[in-house]
């Protein structure tokens, strides 16, 4: 795992809550979608509906790191000195979103 800036997750208590909560939702859901394919009486769409919610709330789940990472990392890279490497580190992270 890598850090240009050597600095932790940071994240609002309540924001790290809000995360934590949508995980395990998310977990439930997961769980759900494999008994549904253990089910042979489950329609296919119902299960692809699941997964679309699942992927849906990953993203919220990112946007919410994301958005600290923003505010407390690139929003401080100019003054640590370490912008050039911030950059190329969230042009990687931006691929997979």
């Amino acid at each position: 795992m890598s850090s240009c800036c050597g600095q932790g997750l940071h994240l609002d208590p309540a924001v790290r809550e809000d995360a934590r909560r949508r995980l395990r939702s998310i977990r439930g859901h997961v769980e759900g979608i494999l008994k549904m394919l253990e089910d042979e009486q489950v329609y296919c769409v119902d299960a692809l509906k699941q997964v679309k919610a699942v992927q849906g709330a990953l993203d919220k789940v990112g946007g919410l790191v994301l958005k600290s990472h923003l505010q407390n990392h690139v929003a401080t890279a100019a003054q640590r000195g370490d912008a050039g490497d911030l950059v190329e580190e969230l042009l990687e992270v931006l691929k997979y979103r």
